[in-house]
């Protein structure tokens, strides 16, 4: 019985940095080989970064992405690497006869079609396309997999399934492939998958169990969700029994825009049992023995299946390496370190080495602020206290203490004088008083970023943003947006959970503890709390988690359990605020249902749910 030893690479990249992205894959090659491995594994589009977006619709882009991996490969040789084969996600396109009956007949079928057949019949209106009309998208890019070896690309694989629900919209950029390819490595039969390709039912995974595959590899960018973790797990458990093979899954890791994506690679043999698995949220080379069934002599001769063959001689005797098996962090550690890992590489891949906020003395902004000191460190941190006639003396004081437990850089600029001297000119009262003073911040905190360099940093969290408690350019300003999509209940468990997590390292509570447990006001009026508007947060939450995330309708929010009344003003301000979010900074996804491309309603609509 032969043995494999397989590294998987989970591995951060940039968008479009295709450069520095090739330079981590020859890093991640040179520590593959001298831990003595035989295949290794990237993830999906980690030449180009991932998602690339419309960016597959250039040519530019696609040229570029094709000529990175012919020069990858010639660098892997020179480095003393060609003999490792190196399996690596990059965008390509459809080229020769293929390009021209795909052109003339349409997109192949989509999810859940037979994935082999040829493209035909399928096409859509609108959308960026070739001149004819076809709905196929412009250049034809296809979401690859390139095979390495010997200084060339000797095998190719194009993503058959592709996604088209929530933050997903390959099947608008990318033509669908329709082939399996097989590389026999060790004298082991290697099939190949990306991503979407092991969700979705047979496919990819059913061609490599009839293809007699004793490996499948599947090379993937999946964005981080809450317990989407033993999600994973349980489908590869699943798929790795469909395809009587060892199943190999490797993620990607690190920041893009609002998503996170958590690393976790896997491996996982036929019957369900893990060999492997990698670290959450941090990079990683997960290198493990596996002993495996030789390869027929005469592999079955399945349409549709591309075979290459980069080496039929076994591995040699080796004592075998023990292979990483992580343990699954807790639900609080998870999503503190999906923030702090999601802020850090949106703030650095954009070019800013500090970020700034207004530091109230209230819970979000004291979550806000001990996140980014973990993620930036205190030097990468600005905090302003921006106290107004209303502002509390124990507001201040617990900003005051928050800024000294953190070491930040901290600020006071009243904004008292600046409101009175706007009110003198232009005279406001009721809520256009009170949102004055959140714009006056607001300003304050533009004009900081503008003369100093800072990313600012809005703190409200996803509560807030679904019922519209905030104010547009003022406490809403800001470039991004840490708790976007944590609900304010979740703020106040990552505030105790990041307190007790001090605690057992022996360090000092970063948060003050009068920043949790006081009650959550705006204070732009006396004696003003959150309450006086909406309801109290944990009933809030629940609510908003059967109306936004679950999209349940008002019928079924009342059979749900929730309160009458309470449905109908807190759907109602929900529905009207779809402007405000429309505006609203981006921030880290968290949940399966975030505010932005997963959740996508028309500002401009006379529907409202409290109508049905």
């Amino acid at each position: 019985m032969p043995s494999l030893r397989l590294a998987l690479a989970q591995v951060g990249t940039t968008v479009g940095d295709l450069a520095a992205n090739a330079a981590r894959v020859r890093r991640a090659a040179a520590e593959a080989a001298a831990a003595g491995a035989d295949l290794l594994v990237l993830p999906e589009l980690a030449l180009t970064g991932y998602p690339v977006e419309d960016l597959a619709l250039r040519r530019s882009f696609v040229d570029a992405s094709r000529a990175a991996l012919d020069q990858l490969a010639a660098d892997l040789a020179a480095d003393g690497l060609g003999e490792l084969p190196v399996l690596v996600g990059y965008v390509d396109r459809v080229e020769g006869p293929l390009a021209e009956g795909v052109g003339a007949a349409g997109r192949g079928q989509r999810e859940g079609g037979d994935a082999s057949a040829p493209p035909h019949g399928l096409q859509r209106e609108g959308g960026r396309r070739d001149g004819g009309g076809t709905g196929v998208p412009k250049g034809l890019p296809q979401n690859c997999a390139g095979l390495l070896h010997r200084g060339a690309r000797v095998g190719r694989y194009a993503k058959h399934h592709l996604p088209n629900y929530g933050v997903f919209d390959e099947f608008r950029i990318f033509v669908p492939g329709r082939d399996l390819l097989v590389a026999r490595v060790r004298g082991v039969d290697v099939a190949v998958a990306i991503c979407e390709d092991l969700w979705q039912e047979g496919g990819p995974v059913a061609a490599a169990h009839d293809a007699d595959a004793e490996l499948l590899v599947v090379l993937n960018a999946s964005p981080y969700e809450r317990s989407k973790d033993d999600t994973r797990l349980e489908l590869c458990r699943r798929r790795a029994g469909e395809a009587r093979a060892v199943l190999a899954y490797v993620n990607t890791v690190g920041g893009q825009d609002d998503l996170v994506f958590d690393g976790g690679s896997l491996v996982v043999a036929a019957d369900g049992q893990v060999l492997a698995r990698g670290e959450a949220f941090v990079e990683q080379l997960v290198v493990v023995d596996l002993d495996l069934p030789e390869g027929s002599a005469s592999p079955a001769d399945v349409p549709g299946v591309d075979r290459v063959v980069v080496g039929e001689e076994p591995a040699p005797h080796r004592e075998p390496v023990p292979a990483p098996v992580a343990e699954p962090l807790g639900e609080m550690a998870e999503l503190w370190a999906a923030l702090v890992l999601g802020l850090r590489d949106y703030v650095r891949k954009n070019g800013f080495t500090q970020v700034l906020f207004g530091l109230s003395g209230g819970v979000d902004s004291a979550v806000c602020a001990a996140l980014a000191v973990d993620a930036l460190g205190p030097g990468g941190l600005v905090g302003v206290s921006m106290p107004s006639g209303y502002s509390t003396a124990h507001s201040r004081s617990d900003a005051d203490d928050l800024a000294g437990r953190l070491g930040i850089d901290y600020r006071t600029h009243p904004i008292a004088p600046m409101v009175d001297a706007f009110l003198e000119n232009v005279p406001m009262s009721g809520v256009a008083e009170e949102n004055l003073q959140a714009r006056v911040r607001g300003t304050l905190l533009m004009g900081i970023s503008n003369s100093e360099g800072q990313l600012v940093l809005t703190t409200s969290n996803k509560s807030e943003l679904s019922v519209g408690y905030s104010t547009i350019y003022g406490d809403s300003v800001g470039g991004f947006a840490p708790l976007k999509d944590v609900a304010k209940t979740d703020v106040w468990r990552l505030a105790r959970w990041r307190n007790e997590d001090a605690r057992a390292r022996g360090e000092r509570e970063p948060i003050p503890e009068a920043s949790i447990t006081k009650a959550p006001s705006a204070e732009l009026r006396p004696d003003q709390t959150d309450q006086d508007s909406l309801p109290e947060y944990d009933v809030l939450d629940a609510l908003l988690e059967d109306y936004v995330v679950r999209a349940m309708g008002r019928s079924e929010l009342l059979e749900a359990g929730h309160d009458p009344e309470d449905v109908r003003r807190v759907v109602g301000l929900v529905d009207r605020a779809e402007w405000k979010r429309r505006q609203g900074a981006p921030g880290p996804k968290t949940t399966p249902v975030s505010f932005g491309r997963d959740r996508r309603l028309p500002v401009t609509t006379h529907w409202r749910e409290e109508d049905e």
